[in-house]
């Protein structure tokens, strides 16, 4: 008997569907094996019908000792993984007429088998739901602890099961389940922006909060540069949290990455917050950038949307550095393979952190820097120019002395004080770029529209030509320039670029400095 069931495969952010056909039949000739399954399945696949076979026995049913083929369609594209043991095992049974439901065809089945016929969670739960609801399908049938996740998709029912057992009497009609349902307007706006820092919590600092609320304001990159235990970590983990908030949109693109990746929280529907992803210096590129032999999201991907911040940058192996470049140019990432090409998309805003030097003390204002000669000079060429020019804003952070620790009298702005007035500047953004789809922030700006958008008059051309010309900078150099100086107009609610902003842009420029040569 020839029985269909439906599973899915995720490709780059995309899913796609699997038609798994099973015809049982006849006896095996002497010598042959009864299961045969053709396809391209890898090993994981191959090796499920073992799964299969002590899940069925243990929850009452039998895999039939019958001439058995299954078949993966398409069948030129690899199938990889274990989340087709549930539809393969549900076929099997179907083929065998022990599971009877003239609507299987209308269901995409996926889950992992442990030998007792409970199920594992799978990867990419949400961009499987939204495909299925693409292809009209009725439901899906998958791990209850991912039905939240593909609930956030309307229009398809999801049911979550716990064990095959289940799955077999929804499907024979013995078994009534409810489908998985989730508000996902209501779940958004209840979580929305919600964090467990605070830029409140950071005592002194002002010049460096205001340099990341400019940040934040236009999606400049940063560097901080401070001897250690300045702050540098504890400012930048606070950076998301004055960030404007995700809208629907964005929360759907990046929980659909992670999502693929597998790293979502355990029974967690929606992302709600800006990521702030923050890798150890010992990554690899691959880790970094995305890859592998089945192409998986990288570090810069799961960024997407939100913040990644690289500690100790000049810690990091060259090549893994230089892959940045790409990605932070075009927002998105390629990965080729021999049969596949996939793109992840990686708009993220990049804040990274530094000693001064390796003993950490070069500029400090008290403490003397006990490196040999050259060996600053040496420190910071680990990071090459190229990557430096992408970095719009190179901000100095100074030890905080005892009195501003200890101080209750002077209050700061709180995440949200400061949010609403980055809001305001990213409003003025989004008028002035709304004829255009893909640049929503100063920092997208191209070449050709810097020059049309960041217009300054005579005095402010002679000091950026003087600064040009003293700190010798680049092509690059001099657009982030004028990037960073359009931002603080817009903070300002100047319609011009003044001389004052300009000046407070070239000041973000520490690393082009005469003295930080070593």
């Amino acid at each position: 008997m020839l029985v269909k069931t439906y599973a899915s495969a995720v490709q780059g952010v995309d899913a796609y569907t699997i038609t798994i056909e099973v015809n049982i039949g006849g006896q095996p000739a002497m010598g042959k094996s009864f299961y045969n399954m053709v396809g391209l399945p890898d090993s994981a696949v191959r090796e499920g019908f073992h799964r299969m076979e002590s899940a069925v026995k243990h929850v009452g049913y039998k895999i039939p000792r019958a001439q058995t083929i299954v078949n993966l369609a398409p069948a030129n594209t690899r199938k990889e993984g274990s989340y087709y043991d549930l539809p393969i095992a549900i076929g099997i049974l179907a083929g065998s007429k022990q599971i009877k439901n003239p609507e299987l065809d209308k269901y995409i089945i996926m889950g992992e088998l442990s030998l007792d016929g409970n199920l594992r969670p799978i990867k990419g739960a949400l961009p499987i739901a939204i495909q299925a609801r693409k292809e009209k399908f009725k439901g899906i049938i998958l791990p209850k602890i991912n039905a939240k996740e593909a609930a956030i998709v309307n229009d398809v029912e999801v049911y979550g099961i716990e064990n095959i057992k289940e799955a077999i009497g929804f499907l024979n009609g013995t078994l009534e389940l409810k489908p998985t349902v989730v508000d996902t307007r209501e779940q958004f706006k209840d979580t929305n922006n919600i964090y467990e820092v605070d830029f409140a919590d950071v005592k002194g600092q002002e010049n460096i909060k205001r340099a990341l609320e400019l940040a934040a304001a236009g999606g400049h990159n940063a560097i901080l540069i401070g001897p250690p235990g300045a702050g540098k970590t504890m400012l930048a983990r606070r950076l998301p949290t004055i960030l404007p908030p995700l809208n629907l949109y964005e929360a759907l693109d990046t929980t659909k990455i992670h999502s693929v990746a597998g790293v979502l929280q355990t029974g967690t529907g929606l992302i709600t917050t800006r990521p702030f992803r923050s890798p150890h210096h010992t990554i690899s590129d691959v880790a970094l950038v995305g890859g592998g032999s089945n192409p998986l999201p990288g570090e810069i991907s799961l960024a997407h949307n939100g913040v990644l911040f690289l500690d100790e940058l000049p810690e990091f192996k060259r090549s893994v550095l230089e892959v940045l470049r790409q990605p932070m140019e075009e927002r998105k990432v390629t990965i080729s393979r021999a049969k596949v090409t996939v793109d992840y998309p990686s708009s993220f805003m990049l804040i990274a952190s530094m000693n001064p030097c390796p003993c950490g003390f070069y500029n400090h204002p008290d403490k003397e820097c006990v490196c040999g000669p050259g060996v600053v000079k040496r420190y910071l060429n680990k990071i090459s120019g190229p990557l430096l020019d992408r970095i719009d804003l190179h901000v100095e952070v100074t030890p905080v002395s005892y009195e501003q620790l200890s101080s209750l009298e002077r209050p700061t702005d709180t995440s949200e004080k400061i949010s609403e007035r980055v809001i305001k500047a990213r409003e003025v953004q989004t008028e002035r770029f709304k004829d255009y789809k893909t640049i929503f922030s100063n920092a997208q700006m191209p070449s050709r529209m810097v020059r049309e958008t960041c217009q300054i008059n005579t005095a402010g051309t002679n000091l950026l030509k003087k600064s040009m010309e003293k700190l010798q900078l680049s092509a690059r150099a001099y657009d982030r320039i004028l990037k960073v100086a359009r931002t603080a107009a817009d903070m300002a609610g100047s319609e011009e670029i003044k001389i004052e902003h300009l000046a407070e842009a070239i000041q973000y420029r520490s690393l082009d400095r005469e003295g930080w040569s070593g």
